[in-house]
């Protein structure tokens, strides 16, 4: 098998286990209901399952990945989709909403783990000017699993039960699993050293500047993403089906743009985080005033998902590259900054709609995002020391592949 070919196959594989674990993030959205009546709790309490997650990758991720900092890559990939699929099996026959809980702490720390692990390996299987589009397809597995994986999911915990959406996370997860260890080779890590040396360069400051960005631009984008549906309904006088198309298309652009900037990643990633900054400012500010005509908002929308999610390779791989010899470490930080903002986005939404009402949220978006401009600006001066460059260069495949 020629070096191009494998390395396509186990970034297809490291892609898989994206779409997996990225549908098993947002699929509980669907059935919350479902749950709660069948656990015999409130949808308010039910709703904790999600924030339970979300904490899982936020705070469990990085725990989990400086406690297994020595495994091999490989490995730690194999061992970490295993856990998944045991955690989500537990979620299966799961009686008391407390187990059921659990279980979503621990899968969370484990979708931190993976994807931070994921893309770096990736980034590690390909030439340095290809960095860009081997993250991309890590995080396009994620992006592709909201516009497929979680409709589907959906639809089939609400025609058969919710532990039938979580069964077929089991089996999917399962499958991700042989592919990744039929499929991805040995690799080096992109860090080097022990927890203690790895913390020091991941933590330094030009990673936590680097960190914040993401937190504002995610963070920012999610005030308004979070209330999507009631602005579209409200604001744009959309309802049903038509909520769903529009969803739909914000989603297929996002998808779209996760790929797309891989590419861009690879030619200037810092250029891509601020023309993305940029235009997102303006996507919104045109949401903000067009969002009663459906075209034009339907317009917005696409604009918005394009760049929104199409800057996240390129934020991935200037963390990773600014952390040096703590690659390994600052890769799941990036999905704690990302899930971080998510939380604290959602929560400054609430705060603007029940002040200002739904109608307000993309310009809070708006203003947010251009906040985050001067950071994203002064971010192309950010850089690795010289005396740390060379320990950091690129991870290659070792061994053969199995």
């Amino acid at each position: 098998m020629s070096g191009t070919r494998s390395s396509t196959y186990a970034l297809a594989a490291l892609g898989l286990g994206a779409f997996v674990i990225g549908t098993a993030e947002l699929v509980i959205v669907g059935v919350l209901s479902l749950i709660a009546g069948d656990l015999d709790v409130s949808v308010g309490t039910a709703g904790l399952l999600v924030t339970a997650y979300a904490l899982g990758i936020s705070l469990g991720g990085p725990v989990v990945t400086a406690a297994t900092i020595r495994l091999p890559r490989r490995t730690l990939l194999g061992l970490a989709l295993a856990v998944f699929v045991a955690g989500n099996l537990v979620a299966v026959f799961a009686s008391a909403f407390g187990l059921l809980l659990a279980a979503r702490v621990v899968t969370g720390a484990i979708h931190g783990l993976f994807i931070g692990v994921a893309s770096a390996v990736a980034a590690g299987l390909v030439p340095a000017e290809r960095r860009g589009q081997a993250v991309s397809m890590v995080f396009g597995g994620i992006a592709v699993s909201t516009v497929i994986g979680v409709p589907l999911g959906t639809l089939v915990g609400q025609s058969v039960g919710w532990r039938a959406a979580f069964t077929g996370i089991v089996v999917l997860g399962a499958l991700a699993l042989v592919a990744v260890l039929a499929l991805v080779p040995a690799v080096e890590g992109s860090g080097s050293g022990g927890l203690r040396a790895q913390a020091r360069h991941a933590f330094a400051p030009r990673v936590l500047a680097m960190l914040g960005i993401g937190l504002l631009l995610l963070g920012g984008q999610f005030t308004a993403f979070t209330y999507l549906a009631p602005y579209l309904e409200d604001v744009t006088g959309i309802s049903g089906g038509g909520v769903s198309a529009f969803l739909l298309i914000f989603g297929l652009a996002s998808a779209v743009g996760t790929f797309a900037g891989g590419r861009f990643a690879d030619r200037n990633a810092d250029l891509t985080l601020l023309v993305g900054n940029t235009v997102l400012v303006l996507a919104l500010g045109a949401l903000h005033l067009t969002g009663s005509q459906p075209v034009l908002a339907a317009l917005a929308l696409a604009a918005w998902g394009l760049v929104g999610f199409g800057i996240v390779p390129s934020l991935q791989l200037r963390i990773i590259s600014l952390a040096g010899p703590g690659g390994d470490l600052a890769a799941t930080l990036g999905a704690s900054a990302v899930n971080a903002g998510i939380a604290a986005g959602a929560a400054i939404g609430g705060w603007a709609v029940a002040t200002y009402g739904v109608g307000r949220a993309p310009l809070v978006a708006l203003i947010v995002c251009a906040l985050a401009l001067p950071a994203t600006w002064a971010g192309r001066k950010l850089t690795l020391p010289i005396a740390l460059a060379a320990p950091a260069s690129r991870p290659t495949p070792v061994g053969d592949m199995p």
